[in-house]
């Protein structure tokens, strides 16, 4: 267990004031965290509930992979205690400023490069400790991985983007850091390169990244020593240095922020692009990255078409997140209504009906 770096707080009761206090007046909550996620979500009308506060390191076992920290705890401080033994966050979340917090990583659901590899956020937490609309404190899952208490309900958390509850405190399942990275690029085109993925990923090979500029495949191998060099000689092309990873991880690329927002197309891996073809992708070719303002009119109903969705990383035109067919839309009211009756949790964050 780390110790306390003097500014760590729980503020589980002054939370749970402020949203009774919301609940009894109808009163809408905009929860806040570092504000990093804000262009991700449409524009919330409530009262603001400040989360920086509530931070520091609950728990910390090395030797069980497990760690808890308060929702306002910045991602820098978890990743640097995680570093220090060693480990690291599998889901590789982007750090979308110096303010990300965890309650917002895991709010908004985003993962990076490894997730092909590795898994999302979904998969790595173990347990939740929330505010429901009525500021009562409910606890979900636990803090081992064979712990099934709640399991749809926690998981639920992450990508909800504060629709259902306040997050106070998540558990995590961490992994060891590989022993080594090297990073190769090769001069393939869009088709060739996904082509080329598919047969690498069904192979035993350290992949641990692969994203397309427009111009040339990006590939990541991490692991034991003997592997990833093994890795590197059977790929072939350029040498390039890991280090440029952290680009592709925070979405800061060049090709990533060349327009005024930034759109995440997740389209089935092996499955057609259709008119996204040409676009950068990331994550083995399942995440299409579209730098403009906003998508063209059609791209909604093409994306539905193809099996995917499209949701706004960065900027503010436009709606935020891909349109829900009636039937889901009714599901994620019931769920909505379940754990926040009243609406008070930034209502019209996702959904202007949620």
């Amino acid at each position: 267990m780390p110790t306390s770096n003097g500014s760590d707080a729980d503020l589980t009761s002054a939370l749970a004031e402020a949203v009774r206090g919301a609940a009894a007046d109808r009163t809408p909550l905009e929860i806040r965290g570092g504000g990093t996620h804000a262009g991700m979500g449409r524009p919330v009308s409530g009262t603001p509930l400040e989360m920086g506060g509530h931070r520091g390191v609950v728990a910390y076992d090395p030797a069980e992979l497990v760690l808890t920290a308060r929702a306002g705890t910045p991602l820098s401080e978890i990743e640097a205690v995680l570093a220090e033994n060693g480990q690291m966050l599998a889901f590789e979340p982007p750090r979308l400023g110096s303010g990300g917090t965890l309650g917002g990583a895991v709010a908004t659901g985003l993962s990076g490069p490894r997730r092909p590899f590795t898994g999302a956020v979904r998969d790595y937490v173990l347990g939740a400790r929330i505010l429901n609309g009525q500021g009562e404190v409910l606890r979900f899952g636990g803090t081992v991985f064979k712990n099934v208490a709640g399991f749809d309900a926690f998981r639920l958390m992450a990508g909800a983007h504060g629709t259902l509850g306040v997050l106070l405190d998540v558990s995590l399942r961490v992994v060891p850091r590989p022993a080594v990275e090297a990073a190769r690029v090769l001069d393939l085109a869009s088709g060739a390169a996904l082509q080329q993925v598919a047969d690498l990923m069904r192979r035993p090979l350290p992949l641990s990244g692969a994203f397309h500029d427009g111009r040339r495949l990006h590939l990541r191998l991490s692991g034991g020593r003997a592997g990833v060099q093994a890795a590197t000689t059977r790929i072939g092309g350029e040498a390039a240095d890991p280090a440029d990873w952290e680009a592709v991880r925070d979405l800061t690329h060049p090709v990533l922020t060349r327009g005024e927002g930034l759109w995440r197309i997740a389209l089935p891996r092996t499955g057609p692009a259709g008119e996204f073809a040409d676009l950068p992708w990331d994550q083995g070719g399942g995440v299409r990255w579209l730098a403009a303002e906003t998508p063209p009119a059609q791209a909604w109903d093409q994306a539905a078409a193809l099996g995917g969705h499209i949701e706004r990383v960065r900027g503010t035109a436009g709606s935020a997140f891909q349109p829900l067919p009636p039937a889901l839309l009714a599901l994620h009211r019931r769920i909505k209504a379940a754990l926040d009756p009243d609406g008070l949790f930034n209502p019209g964050r996702m959904y202007a009906e949620v």
